[in-house]
């Protein structure tokens, strides 16, 4: 389980985080929702250790804080909105730096290395991929790639920022059901989204921010209701409605 309590971050003289609180355990699918600017992928970088920040982090009851950059990517993996990777670089080398952690970057992938990034590859649905160079790939493919890059880590807790940012309705309903199968299989998932409605139907727990702020947290049909759209957003969420939202009235 991951464990946030009283987590804030600063840039500068602005406060970006103040005090937020939850847990995401695992075998479950937790999101972060909230507008624009809300905090959201600040959040993410704290926890996995790119911000500095005030607050305590925990996974499965240790402090993150207390351990050293390779140790704390061996049990928590993240899969950032986007990424610097080389185009040059071929699927099977993307994946394979997820045994950075395993292996210290010195080249020196042995047998358990191997079948980690094979199973990696398989799970994810890119064992066709493997000669493909990284800019040739679709959206959707790609963000399995990063996906399959996470899991070669063997960490059991996984984070992710938007993963199903411009990718089609059948990418992103394939990568929602991967989500599920990996929290049913006793992995703790956080996920950033925008859509609310892939927050109800698709996720366990949410965490809503607005500002910085916590203003709901726990499960997600919980979190995701009427009071909480209009607060944060300023639209009305209709229950029965084919698209679910309308503009809601600025008085």
């Amino acid at each position: 389980m991951i464990e946030v309590s009283d987590l804030s971050v600063k840039r500068g003289a602005r406060t970006v985080l103040q005090g937020v609180s939850f847990e995401a355990p695992r075998g479950a699918v937790s999101c972060i929702l909230g507008p624009n600017g809300a905090g959201k992928s600040t959040l993410l970088k704290a926890i996995v250790g790119l911000l500095p920040y005030d607050g305590r982090v925990t996974l499965d009851g240790a402090p993150l804080r207390d351990l050293e950059a390779r140790a704390r990517a061996k049990r928590l993996a993240y899969v950032p909105q986007r990424t610097q990777l080389s185009s040059a670089l071929h699927v099977e080398t993307v994946v394979g730096h997820g045994r950075y952690a395993h292996t210290g970057g010195l080249g020196r992938v042995g047998e358990a290395d191997r079948r980690a990034i094979q199973d990696a590859m398989e799970r994810c649905d890119v064992v066709g991929l493997a000669r493909r160079r990284f800019d040739h790939l679709s959206a959707g493919e790609a963000r399995r790639v990063l996906l399959a890059r996470a899991l070669a880590t063997e960490s059991h807790a996984i984070l992710l920022d938007e993963p199903t940012e411009a990718l089609d309705v059948r990418h992103a309903l394939e990568l929602h059901q991967l989500l599920r199968e990996l929290a049913e299989d006793d992995y703790a998932i956080v996920v950033v989204l925008h859509g609310l409605d892939a927050a109800r139907r698709r996720t366990d727990r949410a965490l809503l921010l607005k500002e910085g702020t916590v203003v709901a947290s726990g499960a997600s049909a919980e979190v995701v209701t009427p009071e909480h759209v209009r607060a944060v957003y300023g639209v009305e969420l209709l229950e029965d409605a084919a698209l679910g939202f309308r503009l809601g009235d600025p008085t």
